[in-house]
């Protein structure tokens, strides 16, 4: 009966090695790749400063965004053809001054920006108004290049320390991937 028991054995594990040598003979096996595309690097450049020139204490000033050569301006190139971008700009509450801690107070308001994706005129008829307290979505050109313009209000207090008086605008762009 030991000896039957082990012949069976021996005749299931052998049974069980050749049904597991045919499955495995009968395997497939496939690849794919994974891909990507990096587009091309926008560019922006600062191309002019909002310039206020000279202003009086106690009377504020208005520089709108069509001001050629005083309204500030942004230039993007370099840009995917069509592609969509968010336009996110940070604005100071304040020019500051060396010496005055309290700044004189600057505001935009929701239609002192521009911009021409060359479907507009430029700067004096473009594309479209933009709120620069944004952010906002945008197509460039399809070349891949836009421009904005901003304007914006100072108000000099009456007590306003002379000199001058500067803050960073910072425009910053990036694909949505649409």
């Amino acid at each position: 009966m030991f000896k039957r028991v082990i012949t069976l054995t021996l005749i299931l594990t052998a049974a069980f090695g050749i049904l597991d040598r045919q499955t495995a003979e009968a395997q497939e096996s496939a690849s794919i790749r994974a891909t990507a595309t990096i587009i091309a690097g926008i560019t922006i450049i600062g191309s002019n400063d909002l310039i206020f020139g000279t202003v009086l204490p106690g009377v504020s000033k208005f520089i709108d965004k069509a001001t050629t050569g005083f309204a500030g301006e942004w230039q993007i190139s370099n840009g995917t053809p069509n592609a969509e971008i968010t336009i996110t700009i940070a604005l100071p509450d304040s020019l500051q001054h060396t010496t005055d801690p309290t700044g004189m107070r600057i505001i935009f308001t929701s239609t002192d920006a521009s911009y021409d994706d060359g479907t507009g005129g430029g700067q004096a008829a473009p594309s479209g108004v933009i709120d620069p307290n944004g952010p906002v979505a945008r197509r460039v050109s399809g070349i891949g290049t836009m421009n904005f313009w901003i304007g914006g209000t100072v108000f000099p207090r009456l007590t306003q320390t002379g000199g001058d008086y500067a803050s960073d605008i910072t425009m910053t762009i990036a694909y949505t991937g649409n």
